[in-house]
């Protein structure tokens, strides 16, 4: 029979979190960003050290979710366990997915713990009642699953009984991760896999299926589950970044438990797959989808899988706390390939686009200033690490300065000026400053090899007068930029067309385009050789879709929006993946 039970008094007791890696650090920050005091528990330093971090620089992002307006918690970081805990309220574990370590931690945590703290399991494998080996019989009842999906992006938790836990947790527990701007279903028995999961098994079980049986394939089997479903990511792909090895794994539990037929499913899988080293995303050797061969090499000799992404952040966003300060804080930061950001450049005046010169290892930006009306516009350049900030064209040298390219050909920087109602270029340290007048430029490519540039207007806002122009780098003999001959309107009539990129090889343009849905806020491609084409929409369904950065190495396509989102997609827009979300407002982008 179980006991009268009592809510734990906060007060400024800590949360406890045991695991300080990618989701343990997530759900500190969703609980430090509601105002609850946070200690972390990871045996590693560096661990210890990347979550802080990680805290410290996405705080302010995740309170966007949190009720109203209160002080951030305090986040602590320790190595062993019974520091962690003390005085705790509430203990989530999150260690391996191993019952062996799970059932030693919950005993452990019943030794230490207060008497009235809930200890909770994040475990999405193992129900809590496998847990309770090692723990007293009065601590049974404030045991339960509390399974977070990947805060900020998904903010669902899943929570469960352990088949003791008093009924009243679960009203106490939803009324707290509501206040932190989670989203809280409760199962209402023991459940292997929760809600979701149990869903999620069924569908990669199908697909299992339909790849065994030759049905179908990975990039077909996405494609039309993100067209059907409005999806960001398909099944195949999801299942890539969670790991082959981790999906069969799972699977093993749903058929131990149910007595299901393994063959096209798991056993197909480890035979096809994970004996073969093909784990997904984590190995060179890919997993349904194929590796990226290619790899960045960086001039100091150090290869990456993945580029480091440099955006910009114009300081317009929910992240900007005091309204007065909107449009002067803007920042550039730095997404390493393992999914780390930081700020590398900060109190920008709204910058927009930003490019990379190898051959100076600096990178150039764009700044709009604080309102077109001022005309207060630069452009201005850094090393990598944010040192050396350069000024290339000072304030009012340029009115609206947008997306920016680098000719490394030439060492020749091209921008387009919006309010200017112009595009410029010049020479990597502001010298031959050259402006051609045209109407609302933003986006701009260059094609030195052919010796042409394109450029578009993308008209008034939500207009779907937008245009694509080219024209030679150098001005016909005897013309003016006033009087130039040479001008081409390709396109015409796009919703709002914004940045653009160009296939040299294939004479094909690239633009986003940021206009009103659905045939805005779009990725777009058309060729612009001899046969011209039709414009192809590759993906869709963006937040004021901005910038573009195509990855050719390993044919991917880089974006980022208004929204505060960052984007990567397939070269055909396929595999629409978020890498970065919070509360900016992103502009350009580019790629190291």
């Amino acid at each position: 029979m179980q006991l009268p039970w009592i809510a734990p008094n906060i007060g400024s007791r800590p949360l406890a979190l045991l695991g300080a890696g990618v989701l343990g650090r997530r759900i500190a920050c969703v609980f430090a960003a509601a105002g609850y005091n946070v200690q972390l528990r990871d045996p590693s330093a560096d661990a210890r050290q990347a979550a802080l971090d990680y805290v410290a620089e996405n705080i302010k992002s995740y309170s966007k979710y949190a009720k109203g307006n209160r002080v951030f918690g305090q986040c602590q970081a320790f190595p062993d366990l019974e520091s962690t805990v003390h005085n705790a309220w509430l203990v989530i574990e999150a260690v391996p997915e191993n019952l062996q370590i799970k059932i030693d931690t919950m005993g452990e945590l019943d030794k230490f713990t207060p008497p009235d703290c809930i200890l909770a399991s994040n475990s999405s494998s193992f129900k809590s009642r496998f847990m309770l080996e090692k723990v007293s019989a009065q601590r049974r009842q404030l045991i339960c699953n509390m399974h977070f999906f990947m805060p900020p992006e998904l903010r669902c938790v899943e929570l469960m009984t352990d088949g003791e836990t008093n009924p009243e947790v679960f009203p106490y527990l939803t009324k707290i991760l509501d206040d932190a701007g989670m989203v809280s279903v409760t199962a209402r028995k023991e459940s292997t896999g929760f809600v979701f999961n149990r869903l999620w098994a069924a569908v990669k079980r199908e697909i299992m299926t339909i790849l065994a049986e030759e049905v179908s394939e990975p990039k077909e089997i996405d494609k039309i589950w993100q067209e059907m479903l409005h999806s960001e990511i398909g099944p195949c792909a999801m299942m890539d970044q969670v790991g082959l090895d981790t999906v069969a794994y799972i699977e093993d539990n749903y058929i131990n438990e149910r007595q299901l037929n393994p063959l096209v499913t798991v056993d197909w899988l480890r035979k096809n797959y994970i004996e073969q080293g093909k784990l997904g995303n984590k190995s060179d050797k890919g997993g349904l989808y194929p590796p990226s061969t290619a790899k960045a090499t960086r001039t100091n000799g150090q290869t990456l899988k993945l580029p480091i992404a440099y955006f910009l952040d114009a300081g317009l966003g929910f992240n900007v706390q005091d309204l007065a300060l909107v449009g002067q804080c803007g920042q550039i930061l730095r997404r390493t390939g393992d999914g780390r950001c930081m700020t590398v450049v900060s109190g920008l005046k709204c910058p927009d686009g930003i490019d990379f010169s190898p051959s100076t290892e600096r990178m150039f930006w764009t700044n709009m200033g604080l309102k077109p009306s001022t005309n207060d516009g630069s452009v201005m350049s850094a090393c990598l690490d944010g040192a050396d900030v350069q000024t290339v064209l000072p304030e009012g040298a340029v009115h609206t300065p947008k997306q920016l390219v680098v000719d490394e050909t030439n060492h020749k920087l091209y921008f387009c000026d919006r309010e200017g109602l112009s595009v410029h270029r010049c020479d990597f340290d502001g010298q031959n400053h050259e402006a051609d007048s045209t109407r609302w430029c933003v986006g701009i490519a260059v094609d030195p090899k052919r010796g042409k540039f394109y450029w578009t207007q993308k008209g008034p806002s939500k207009g779907s007068q937008g245009r694509i122009f080219r024209a030679n780098i150098d001005m016909p003999v005897g013309q003016t930029v006033s009087n130039r001959t040479d001008i081409e309107t390709l396109f015409e009539g796009l919703p709002e067309p914004i940045d653009l990129e160009i296939d040299l090889q294939m004479e094909t343009l690239y633009w986003t385009d940021r206009g009103e849905h659905p045939i805005g806020n779009t990725l777009n491609r058309a060729s612009v050789g001899e046969k011209k084409s039709q414009v192809l929409i590759l993906a869709r369904h963006f937040h004021e879709l901005i910038g573009m950065k195509i990855d050719w190495d390993n044919q991917h396509i880089y974006l980022t929006d208004l929204g505060g989102s960052v984007y990567r997609v397939n070269l055909d827009g396929s595999n629409k993946t978020v890498l970065h979300n919070d509360g900016g407002s992103y502009t350009g982008i580019t790629l190291v």
